[in-house]
C-alpha cells in the first residue's frame, strides 16, 4: 500500500484522488496523467479492495479511481463501502471492458463515472472532474445497454432522460438535441410528472434501473 504524505492547503482547493488498481504500471501511468493537471493531486494508491478502503479511511480523498477487477476479484462491493467510509468521496470506475450489466451495476452501486482503459485520457480527466462536483460521466465506449423497458415516455423524452443520467446540463442537452433550453426544461418537467419523480437523483436511479444507457453512437455535447 502506498499512501502519499502531506495535505494540500485549503487555499489550493485541489481534487484529492486515490488510485486503486492491482497493476503498478497502470497506477504509475494514471498518477502521471492526473498529477499533470494542476487541479488534481493523487494522494494515495492501493492494489486491492482492502487496501483501497484503508487508504480512503486514512487520506479521505474527493475521488477514487477504481479498477473494477483487482487480483482476480470484482471490486463492485468496494463502491458502497468507500462511500460508507467517506460520504463525500466519489467513485470513478476504470476498467478494461464494459458490459451492460457492469455499467449499470457500478452506477447503481454509487459510482458516478465509468471509463474504459483504452478510452482517451481526456475521458478519465473529465470523469474525475465531474465526479468531484457530484456529476456523472459515462464514456462513449462504455454506453452499452439493452433496449430500455416500456416507460410510457416519447422518444424525445427518452433522449432528454438519457442525457440527464449521463450528467449533461440543460444547455448541453439543448445543444445536443437541437432544442431550446426552455423546451428541455419542459420535457424534464413532463418526465418527472409522468414518472412521479421529483429530483435529478431520482431520475438517475430510475434510468439506471430500467437500463436506459443508449448503445447507439452519438456525439457528446461540448462543454
Amino acid at each position: 500500500m502506498d499512501v502519499t504524505h502531506g495535505q494540500p492547503s485549503e487555499e489550493t482547493a485541489l481534487t484529492r484522488i486515490v488510485l486503486a488498481d492491482d497493476h503498478a504500471v497502470v497506477r504509475s501511468a494514471l498518477r502521471m496523467l492526473l498529477d499533470a493537471d494542476p487541479s488534481f493531486e493523487v494522494v494515495g494508491e492501493a492494489r486491492s479492495v482492502v487496501e483501497a478502503l484503508e487508504v480512503v479511511r486514512a487520506r479521505r480523498p474527493d475521488v477514487v479511481v477504481l479498477d473494477l477487477m483487482m487480483q482476480g476479484h470484482s471490486s463492485l462491493e468496494a463502491i458502497p463501502a468507500i462511500r460508507a467510509e467517506v460520504a463525500e468521496c466519489r467513485v470513478v470506475v476504470l476498467t478494461m471492458y464494459a458490459t451492460a450489466a457492469s455499467v449499470q451495476h457500478a452506477l447503481g452501486a454509487g459510482a458516478l463515472g465509468f471509463v474504459l482503459k483504452d478510452d482517451a485520457a481526456v475521458d478519465l480527466i473529465e470523469a474525475v472532474r465531474r465526479a468531484a462536483f457530484d456529476e456523472s460521466f459515462v464514456s462513449q465506449a462504455a454506453r452499452v445497454a439493452p433496449a430500455p423497458i416500456e416507460t410510457g415516455l416519447t422518444e424525445r423524452q427518452l433522449d432528454v432522460l438519457r442525457d440527464i443520467v449521463l450528467g449533461y446540463t440543460s444547455p448541453e442537452i439543448a445543444a445536443h438535441l437541437g432544442l431550446s433550453v426552455r423546451t428541455v426544461e419542459s420535457h424534464r418537467s413532463m418526465i418527472q410528472r409522468l414518472l412521479g419523480l421529483h429530483s435529478r437523483g431520482e431520475l438517475v436511479r430510475y434510468a439506471l434501473g430500467v437500463g436506459l444507457l443508449s448503445r447507439r453512437e452519438r456525439t457528446a455535447p461540448d462543454g
